[in-house]
């Protein structure tokens, strides 16, 4: 099993930064990817960024990138999505997302993944 816990968000005006964390605990070493996704209220769960644990591949949405950046402080099991350049539509519930020790083939898909954190608000004002 794996435990994820995000944090980092909140309310920012547009053009803003915040940086998102995602602590891993349990059987990280199964870990092969993090994801980072968004749900806005009405809307489907999109794929933003993510993360390959060993090899330090990094994946983006069209629509984040160039303002976010994916990173990782393996010592300390922790993931972070630094977003800058905020705008409204940014606005969402974030999550990060881990996989079960398998083949990520689709990393900015939800089916790819089984463990999901709790979610941390971002509100991006105009």
């Amino acid at each position: 099993q794996v435990q994820l816990v995000e944090s980092g968000g909140g309310s920012v005006q547009a053009g803003g930064s915040l940086r998102l964390s995602c602590v891993a605990s349990g059987y990280t070493y199964s870990i092969n990817c993090i994801g980072w996704f968004r749900q806005a209220p009405g809307k489907e769960r999109e794929g933003v960024a993510a993360s390959f644990i060993r090899g330090g591949s990094t994946y983006y949405a069209d629509s984040v990138k160039g303002r976010f950046t994916v990173s990782q402080d393996n010592a300390k099991n922790t993931v972070y999505l630094q977003m800058n350049s905020l705008k409204p539509e940014d606005t969402a519930m974030y999550y990060c997302a881990a996989d079960r020790d398998s083949w990520v083939g689709a990393p900015l898909a939800a089916f790819e993944y089984a463990y999901w954190g709790q979610g941390t608000q971002v509100t991006v004002s105009s």
